[in-house]
């Protein structure tokens, strides 16, 4: 008879105390597994990639208690993410303070040790690093005129094939 036979506790009295609401069988079967080496491993609570983005884009003081916990517990599982986000986040600090004249310095940063996908995007802001250091530094944007040809492509996709150019012009033009 085993110890905890002795000790008058079983062993699933004691995974039961410790919060494990399942069956007696289902901790046999998994201990069988794991004897056996065929157990599949147990899936670790895992934020979504989606979340860890937008935990790393948002500014510090938005997240709250737990998402910093996690985030620093995903920042120190994987370095890759860490240096990632140390990126995005100089990055997101240039654009929103227009800070044209640090970029440079920062292509280099990321070209030299940020993960593949990181120094990628350094070296496509690199090709066309006039265009990127003015929209940085400049007041003057584009964003409006963007705004209005998306919205003009948007009714000429919704419209194709169903009204005349002048009903078309008519809705653009209001």
């Amino acid at each position: 008879m085993g110890l905890s036979r002795r000790r008058g506790r079983s062993r699933s009295a004691r995974v039961q105390e410790r919060g494990y609401r399942g069956s007696r069988i289902v901790v046999r079967r998994h201990l069988a597994a794991l004897r056996e080496g065929t157990a599949e491993p147990i899936r670790a609570d895992c934020s979504s990639p989606h979340k860890i983005t937008s935990w790393f884009m948002r500014p510090r003081e938005t997240l709250t208690e737990s998402q910093e916990e996690r985030l620093l517990q995903v920042r120190l599982a994987c370095p890759d993410i860490a240096r990632t986000c140390d990126l995005a986040r100089t990055f997101t600090d240039l654009v929103r303070h227009q800070r044209g004249y640090l970029l440079l310095k920062w292509i280099r940063q990321a070209e030299q040790d940020a993960p593949k996908p990181m120094s990628g995007f350094a070296g496509f802001l690199r090709r066309d690093l006039n265009a990127v250091t003015a929209g940085l530094t400049l007041p003057w944007s584009s964003g409006v005129v963007e705004g209005h040809v998306n919205r003009v492509k948007a009714l000429k996709r919704a419209m194709y094939g169903r009204a005349s150019f002048e009903l078309l012009r008519t809705r653009i033009l209001t």
